[in-house]
């Protein structure tokens, strides 16, 4: 009888540690994401941190484990990047300002051929961030990027050029945090 019960609990620690693949600051990022009829896998996580202070965590979801940036940024695949909010408050201006830093930094400048796009993404950005918010950046190559706030959907972009800077925000030569981009390509 102790065998059994030690073999269902040990059954269901296991089934348990499935739901939850990553844990990182406190949160919880799932191992698994939803693009389109497509089911991504957590390739990695990290924390997006900001003179000290922990932003969010943030998970990149592919179809199979990649750690190679550029082709991850130049891939004409699902993907998708889930941000959970653990500071408290971070304002829809300083979102947009932290957006077009990362679009100036990986066109070197030139946002000018995705400029409507970029302006089209940043007006899904108006409210605040809480902390428990989850963001989560979805790109299926029928639809394009599509951006969701709360599990609401506040629209959708087409174009690979924009979600090519999108993702290099992250994953470029110059990313928005270093060490998060380390962490979402599993090689910490």
């Amino acid at each position: 009888m102790i065998k059994k019960i030690l073999i269902l609990t040990l059954a269901a620690l296991m089934i348990s540690s499935f739901v939850y693949a990553k844990e990182i600051g406190g949160v919880n990022l799932p191992d698994t994401l939803k693009a389109g009829n497509d089911s991504l896998l957590l390739n990695g996580a990290g924390l997006r941190s900001k003179f000290f202070v922990k932003v969010y965590a943030a998970g990149l979801y592919l179809k199979q484990a990649n750690q190679d940036e550029q082709k991850i940024i130049n891939a004409q695949e699902p993907m998708a990047i889930r941000m959970h909010f653990i500071h408290d408050n971070v304002s829809g201006e300083k979102l947009v300002g932290a957006w077009n830093e990362g679009f100036e930094n990986i066109t070197g400048g030139n946002t000018a051929p995705i400029k409507a796009e970029i302006d089209k993404f940043n007006s899904f950005f108006t409210a605040d961030a809480k902390k428990g918010d989850v963001y989560d950046i979805i790109y299926t190559p029928d639809l394009g990027v599509r951006v969701y706030i709360k599990d609401k959907l506040m629209g959708t972009i087409k174009g690979i050029e924009f979600k090519k800077a999108l993702f290099g925000i992250w994953l470029g030569k110059k990313p928005a945090d270093s060490s998060l981009k380390k962490g979402m390509l599993n090689k910490n």
